[in-house]
């Protein structure tokens, strides 16, 4: 592999792994709104330690909030690749 396609590789997973953060966040903003709308108050805490927090309600909040978050991650490192590939 040439240095300058090395470069681009690495700039690639860069900004790959930068927007998959990106759309981590956006999504945990997105769940924790609409968690809020639905149930009246943020979703709880994993390391909550509040004694009127259901444990019910603070496994499907992980569930959810995990099962969205890894999808956009893998979504967006795709589409980040995918552009890449088209640039380079």
């Amino acid at each position: 592999m040439s240095s300058d396609a090395q470069k681009q590789s690495m700039a690639a997973k860069v900004v790959g792994a930068g927007v998959a953060l990106a759309a981590a966040w956006v999504v945990q903003k997105l769940i924790d709104s609409a968690w809020e709308k639905t149930r009246g108050h943020k979703p709880p805490a994993a390391d909550s330690t509040a004694e009127d927090i259901r444990f019910g309600e603070v496994a499907a909040a992980a569930a959810i909030t995990g099962a969205a978050v890894a999808l956009s991650r893998v979504l967006a490192t795709r589409g980040a690749a995918k552009l890449a590939k088209r640039v380079g």
